[in-house]
């Protein structure tokens, strides 16, 4: 095993325990959260993204790390949203919490994670049909928001981490 596939293996077995410690897997969280009623998990994701946006910027500076930006595809976005919405309201889990529920013994939680497994493999097999239609719908590049924008990475990532630490607030004003 590769010094890459140990450190993955680290990072997603210490965000699993974070999942777990933080509640997040329960299928009460997950229903308050899509009822706006309770933010944990936004609170959660949202301070997973600050610290995975730092420290992403962090590694590619030092070269360690190159970055590459995927095709910005409205369509993809339209339809990929709105298939995990969906597939978060009917299960009561969204892809990260359905495999860490059922590693808490949650076994309603596996019929997610085999429908996104075969939902991987319908993908990949009608890829050549979605990429002449779904994937064609508004294909805006290779661009990201500090390119579109024109502003540094760090500015970005600090306007994102202060508003998110704003949100926190207001969250917590309301009781949230």
């Amino acid at each position: 095993m590769s010094i890459d596939q140990l450190l993955g293996l680290a990072t997603g077995v210490i965000f699993g325990f974070l999942l777990q410690k933080g509640r997040v897997l329960r299928y009460d969280k997950q229903v308050a959260a899509l009822l706006l009623k309770d933010m944990t998990i936004f609170k959660f994701m949202l301070s997973a993204i600050v610290v995975g946006m730092f420290g992403v910027l962090a590694l590619h500076e030092m070269g360690l790390i190159t970055l590459s930006l995927k095709a910005m595809n409205v369509g993809g976005i339209l339809v990929g949203g709105a298939l995990f919405g969906v597939g978060w309201a009917v299960l009561g889990y969204c892809p990260g919490t359905s495999v860490g529920a059922v590693g808490e013994g949650r076994w309603t939680a596996i019929f997610g994670v085999i429908g996104m497994v075969v939902g991987a493999g319908i993908y990949a097999q009608m890829y050549p049909f979605f990429k002449s239609t779904v994937l064609a719908w508004a294909d805006l590049g290779k661009i990201g928001l500090p390119e579109t924008i024109g502003v540094n990475q760090w500015v970005v990532a600090g306007v994102f981490a202060l508003i998110t630490l704003g949100m926190f607030r207001w969250f917590e004003k309301k009781g949230l």
